[in-house]
């Protein structure tokens, strides 16, 4: 499971609020005087109390300065800025969804053309853009563009804050340039991964992103690297799995977060992610065919085509890349009903070695379901008879195999 290890990115955005809001609003009201506004927003999770309070308290102490409000610095510029909160919804980190959210509707997407530009919150031209965007605006004014461009790659300029986390020795929010290999974040930042566990993949964009495997784990962070690879930067998730992780889970799990968000506007994600789901469930608990593979891939790029807004485009890419990548899980999966990492539970099966067991009975005094009971073997060197396990009873806790301490018991 990776629910210990999931948060999505919005709380990078919410850190940038909490320590800097002052640089978010000097931004804004920089486009403001560039386009010739007069009024901004910022649309702010309610589930991240310090950094709406943060930023009322730069709002007021920007009013206070003359910074904010009618004739600007007497300039005779007149921009104000509101706090507008939203419930959570991943949705509404479409642009268009956001906007409607705004306007105090249910944030869905709308279809484009017409563009924001042209006709955007409450109909009228508007400029969307994010926490670490717009964050960047100011120190670009006063270092320069030349500056800026001077880090990253040639296409992907600057920095980008990322969010590491998952199977990772030191977790946090990093701040690398454009293009810094992910072996080097991994490796070099992360610590690596814990307990003397091998790499497996890399979870990058949120969870509408690809899985890297190990294999490429030179590849660059940039955006033309991921998206050449079948993931995305997105928002800057950066989640690593070790070996311990099961492919197939990983992309049930994170898609079962997409339907979940799901805003139910147009059919290819209402219904079309709900299949998608409905096809990994059934590959999960060992009912899945090969055929199941096929229509998954064929069902992937029908909603990558047709849904109306990002979340929806971009919500088979953890399906696809984990095809691409570990297909063979997905074939043991079906094939030989069997899960290689030992994570999906209707496939698991317990079994115990009874040349090491010792008889001890911690495992038969721990089993919650009374699965576990005495045989008439005695292994050589050995004094007490061994035990075994019934598989109808068992409910696959795991419980024996952490209280044996002959290593004696192994799941397959």
């Amino acid at each position: 499971m990776l629910s210990s290890y999931i948060y999505f990115l919005p709380l990078l955005e919410a850190v940038v609020l909490e320590g800097d809001p002052h640089a978010v609003l000097e931004a804004m009201t920089i486009a403001g005087y560039t386009i010739g506004s007069s009024q901004g927003y910022i649309y702010v999770r309610a589930e991240y109390p310090i950094a709406v309070k943060r930023l009322q308290i730069a709002i007021d102490q920007a009013h206070e300065y003359g910074l904010l409000g009618d004739n600007i610095l007497g300039t005779g510029f007149k921009f104000d800025i509101g706090l507008r909160l939203g419930a959570g919804a991943f949705v509404c980190g479409e642009e268009t969804a956001l906007m409607t959210s705004i306007e105090g509707n249910r944030g869905e997407p709308r279809p484009r053309p017409p563009f924001p530009a042209e006709k955007g919150l409450f109909q009228k031209p508007s400029i969307l853009n994010n926490v670490e965007t717009w964050a960047n605006i100011p120190q670009i004014i006063l270092k320069g563009a030349e500056w800026f461009a001077s880090m990253g790659t040639e296409k992907s300029k600057g920095t980008k804050v990322f969010a590491l986390g998952g199977k990772i020795k030191h977790t946090g929010l990093v701040e690398i340039p454009m293009g810094t290999p992910l072996r080097q974040v991994i490796e070099e930042i992360g610590g690596g991964i814990p307990n003397g566990k091998k790499f497996k993949a890399a979870q990058t964009g949120g969870p509408s992103g690809g899985c890297i495997p190990a294999s490429l784990i030179d590849t660059p962070l940039d955006y033309e690297s991921m998206a050449a690879i079948g993931s995305i930067v997105g928002s800057g998730g950066l989640i690593v799995m070790d070996e311990d992780n099961c492919m197939v889970d990983i992309a049930k799990f994170f898609l079962k977060f997409t339907v979940d968000e799901s805003c139910g506007k147009c059919t290819p994600c209402r219904i079309g992610t709900k299949r998608l789901l409905e096809i990994l469930e059934k590959i999960t608990s060992g009912k899945g065919t090969l055929e199941d593979i096929d229509k998954l891939e064929e069902l992937c790029n029908y909603i990558k085509a047709n849904a109306l807004c990002g979340l929806g485009q971009t919500a088979p890419n953890p399906v696809l890349s984990t095809l691409r990548y570990f297909r063979d899980e997905y074939i043991a999966h079906v094939v030989e009903k069997r899960c290689p990492a030992g994570v999906c539970k209707d496939l698991l099966k317990f079994v115990v070695d009874k040349e090491k067991c010792i008889g001890c009975g911690l495992c038969m005094r721990n089993c919650p379901a009374s699965a576990i009971s005495k045989t008439d073997y005695v292994a050589p060197g050995h004094k007490l008879p061994s035990v075994e396990i019934d598989p109808d009873k068992c409910v696959k806790c795991g419980v024996c195999m952490g209280n044996c301490k002959f290593k004696a018991i192994s799941k397959q």
